[in-house]
């Protein structure tokens, strides 16, 4: 299995490197980047090229590790025996698999998607240090041992909210997706935008990157929220006359909203655009 990339997603040449390198060790790939950059799509689009299925684990702060092997629940258990349901006699009855346990028994290699690991407790890595590892866990309850009998393809995302444990970094192959330069990112727009106009593209990236290069910017836009912005300028079908205009009053992009996300940087953009009036006046 080698992954060469998709119609439908733009992968760097190091990033199919880093896709085929981990699934030849059947090490964890561990995906790092800015938001935005295509991490979580990732895992489509391997699962995708390479005909498997995709088992996704989307991770919050309150998401524990046991939950992706299994969860019992005793409290059903005890209402069930008190009701004198039959099926209380088979424990098996009260067992919630979770998204290992489903991967793990797979028929075929899945894609295991373990998504913003860095969102959960800084146990949460350590928690699963054995199972990604082994491949394997117990189940208390029950006795038995749950093995991979065909090791899945696990693909992890981090954007860097706190700092994974060292012994878990150990057991990855790891990857950065840079933020794409601009020849890159013509590519990205072209697949998803392929009737889009050359000139509208062109102008649109030169704002795009200047709005990035702004020093004190809180949050830089992202792929995705270009890809927004795009879609929002073909939809208003805006003269190219409006990006182009250098015309201090008019320094904050129209529809800015899909590309500055926060107050701070609004107004950020609102006093450079002061500043310029005042320069020029």
């Amino acid at each position: 299995m080698k992954f060469t990339g998709t119609d439908t997603y733009v992968a760097t040449d190091d990033l199919k490197i880093a896709v085929n390198a981990a699934a030849t060790l059947r090490r964890p790939l561990l995906i790092k980047g800015e938001p935005g950059t295509g991490k979580t799509v990732l895992a489509q689009e391997v699962a995708n090229a390479l005909g498997r299925n995709l088992i996704e684990w989307h991770i919050k702060s309150t998401t524990k590790a046991q939950q992706g092997l299994y969860e019992y629940d005793a409290v059903s258990r005890l209402r069930d025996s008190q009701l004198g349901d039959e099926k209380v006699h088979d424990i098996r009855n009260y067992i919630k698999k979770g998204k290992l346990w489903e991967a793990f028994t797979a028929d075929n290699t899945p894609i295991l998607l373990i998504d913003e690991i860095d969102k959960a407790d800084i146990e949460f890595p350590n928690d699963l240090l054995l199972e990604l590892d082994r491949m394997e866990f117990h189940v208390y309850e029950t006795g038995e041992t749950v093995k991979a009998e065909n090791r899945p393809i696990v693909i992890i995302t981090s954007n860097n909210e706190k700092e994974l444990p060292d012994a878990f970094l150990r057991r990855c192959f790891f990857h950065y997706i840079k933020f794409p330069d601009a020849d890159t990112m013509q590519e990205i727009v072209d697949v998803h935008y392929p009737d889009i106009q050359h000139d509208l593209v062109k102008e649109a990236l030169n704002v795009f990157f200047e709005i990035r290069d702004v020093p004190g910017l809180k949050k830089k836009p992202s792929t995705s929220e270009l890809l927004d912005w795009l879609k929002l300028l073909m939809a208003e079908e805006l003269p190219l006359e409006v990006l182009k205009s250098k015309d201090p009053n008019s320094l904050i992009p129209p529809l800015h909203g899909a590309l500055l996300k926060n107050e701070q940087d609004v107004h950020l953009f609102e006093r450079l655009a002061f500043m310029n009036r005042r320069g020029q006046g």
